[in-house]
């Protein structure tokens, strides 16, 4: 309670905290779920200052409150005799999630099940509205057993329990399911789970270590594939466990994700095109093209959940100068509805800045794409002095920074601050190779990346013989990489903000979750096998050359990065009288998931930059 105490945010400037709270006003709704009627949506917002569940009644109309409190809820799905909502609640970001139902008419929810330092993560609802699927992490912490709750007993029963993390990737109502083991952050095996015999079946994937997403098809003993296995670039295939048959087209982009609707006969499929989001439909059938709402302008076209009776699905339009803008599209009659209005309050986003996609050059020649969103008076050629600017790099590290409508960017931006999202080697969205160049000792050869961004920015950036401050920042993996730019590549950035990064390798593999700790050794390394690596890629081996005010920023229950690797780090500057300052929130994980947590995380943020670039 001291340490927590000693390090609690500090009060922020009124002028900074009204901007921020102002712009934590700006909050696109989530996509939701219709009704069994659609006639009313039941969908995530955090309008409250939490993320909780809201349901409208009619289209446009005034959301009515279904949940409530600190504790994060989101939605999960409906029951199909359109009794229940099937929730989803975390306490104070420890990422040990509850399942929950509740009346759609509102009211107390019934607890399914919600065990302390256990994850419950619902997977389907079967058709008959008899039985909920769930899997939790309760028989083993590293490992993930699959239960059946019968919603009228209100019972649970274990219907699979091995070693490994196990998913749910589809079902069929005669039982049988298709369940999934991950063996790295981006590969998985395949089975089929026979009720009868309780045995599981091969379906793909196994020992090969390859990206695969499945699910089944309406042909039966036909599955849909999702891969890159013999190529660059993730297509959808046909699967008969004989050969793997294309539908999809040969394209320079990753198709990213896909969904098919309830009865199977409408594929809805999304291409990562470089950072934007274009979503198409095909028969589920014959696999030809299905007309589907074009949105021009949109930089993303984000497919949600379909309705019950597989005639709707629900759409997320993202542009560049305006929150989420969510719609149900009906596949019969093309009628495109808008459910819930977004809201921007005392806020012009028309004048948002807009990201350009721009390249720099690492040391090896190889192009690395960024998102850039620049101030109005940081364009054209006129300016007498350069503006500064801060380089934030995702987290995953598998994740992209994409273009579209982002506030925390736009909080920089409002600065007079250029805001750069770098996809660095190890990054979603540009291929097999590009993705997988970073795994385990290889991410010594391109860690690099980070400080080449700075190299390049202050080279080509410079205006009248002035090169440009430089900050960079980022949340987990992005966290990580702002240690490393200020540690092992002391000097190419001017200040830094990590928040929720590991400073050490080895003890964050020691003292992540169990459940991590088996995906996340194939990305960074065995702690034992690859220590002299994983030495030399941790931000502790390079404490003696940091030469940057570096603040830190963590969440106390944390089960990914745990709290240890900011308090290590700091307390390691501290003794070496290197100035750092570290804020610990009490009441949140990897990240802030309440408001007044995040108008500091934020606020205090921006602040830093501002105080250290300008």
């Amino acid at each position: 309670e001291k340490t927590l105490a000693k390090f609690q945010a500090p009060p922020l400037p009124p002028e900074m905290s009204r901007k921020i709270q102002s712009y934590l006003d700006i909050r696109a709704p989530g996509l939701g779920i219709l009704s069994r009627d659609k006639k009313k949506l039941f969908f995530g917002w955090g309008i409250t200052g939490t993320a909780q569940v809201f349901r409208l009644d009619q289209p446009k109309g005034f959301p009515v409150q279904m949940t409530g409190g600190e504790d994060q809820t989101s939605m999960q799905e409906i029951t199909p005799d359109g009794r229940w909502i099937i929730l989803s609640r975390d306490r104070n970001g420890e990422e040990n999630p509850g399942l929950y139902l509740q009346s759609v008419d509102g009211g107390p929810l019934k607890k399914i099940q919600h065990k302390e330092k256990v994850q419950t993560f619902f997977s389907f609802v079967t058709k008959d509205g008899k039985y909920i699927y769930y899997r939790a992490n309760d028989v083993k912490a590293d490992s993930f057993a699959v239960y059946r709750y019968n919603i009228a007993s209100g019972s649970s029963e274990l219907l699979f329990s091995q070693d490994g993390y196990w998913f749910i990737s589809d079902y069929q109502e005669d039982g049988r399911m298709i369940l999934s083991r991950a063996i790295t952050n981006t590969a998985a095996e395949h089975f089929e789970w026979i009720p009868d015999t309780k045995k599981l079946e091969p379906i793909i994937g196994q020992n090969e270590k390859e990206d695969y997403s499945i699910r089944y098809t309406a042909t039966e003993g036909n599955y849909l594939v999702l891969t890159n296995k013999g190529t660059d670039f993730k297509r959808l295939y046909q699967w008969n466990k004989k050969a793997l048959k294309p539908v999809t087209a040969v394209l320079k982009w990753d198709v990213d994700s896909f969904t098919t609707s309830p009865d199977r006969q409408i594929v809805v499929y999304s291409v990562n095109e470089g950072g934007t989001t274009r979503t198409h439909a095909i028969s589920g059938k014959t696999w030809k093209k299905i007309d589907f709402p074009e949105f021009p302008g949109a930089d993303h076209v984000i497919a949600g959940d379909f309705s019950f009776d597989s005639q709707n699905i629900m759409l997320g339009v993202v542009t560049a100068t305006g929150p989420r803008t969510s719609y149900s599209y009906n596949f019969k009659t093309g009628l495109q509805t808008q459910w819930v209005l977004p809201g921007s309050p005392e806020v012009d986003t028309r004048n948002f800045a807009r990201a350009k996609l721009e390249y720099y050059t690492a040391k090896d020649g190889t192009k690395i794409p960024m998102f850039v969103r620049r101030p109005p008076q940081c364009e054209g050629a006129k300016l007498e002095k350069p503006c500064p600017v801060v380089v934030h790099f995702h987290g995953g590290p598998e994740a992209q920074s994409v273009a579209g409508f982002s506030v925390m960017a736009q909080m920089f931006v409002d600065e007079g601050i250029i805001f750069v999202d770098p996809n660095v080697r190890g990054s979603d969205g540009y291929g097999k190779t590009w993705i997988h160049l970073d795994n385990g000792p290889l991410r010594l050869n391109v860690i690099g990346d980070i400080e080449d961004a700075a190299i390049s920015i202050k080279k080509n950036w410079t205006v009248n013989g002035i090169a440009p401050k430089v900050g960079i920042m980022g949340w987990s993996y992005g966290g990580y990489s702002t240690l490393i730019g200020m540690t092992k590549f002391a000097g190419s950035y001017d200040a830094g903000v990590s928040l929720v990064g590991m400073s050490n390798l080895i003890t964050f593999l020691q003292n992540t979750a169990p459940y991590r700790r088996q995906l996340r050794i194939p990305e960074y390394g065995d702690p034992e096998k690859d220590k002299e690596a994983l030495e030399k890629l941790s931000a502790m081996t390079y404490l003696n050359q940091i030469k940057a005010p570096l603040m830190i920023i963590q969440g106390a229950t944390d089960p990914r990065v745990p709290v240890g690797e900011a308090i290590q780090i700091h307390q390691a500057l501290q003794k070496k009288g290197i100035p750092s300052q570290l804020i610990i929130f009490a009441d949140e994980g990897h990240g802030t998931g309440k408001r007044s947590n995040r108008v500091f995380e934020l606020g205090h943020s921006v602040n830093f930059m501002k105080q250290n670039l300008k």
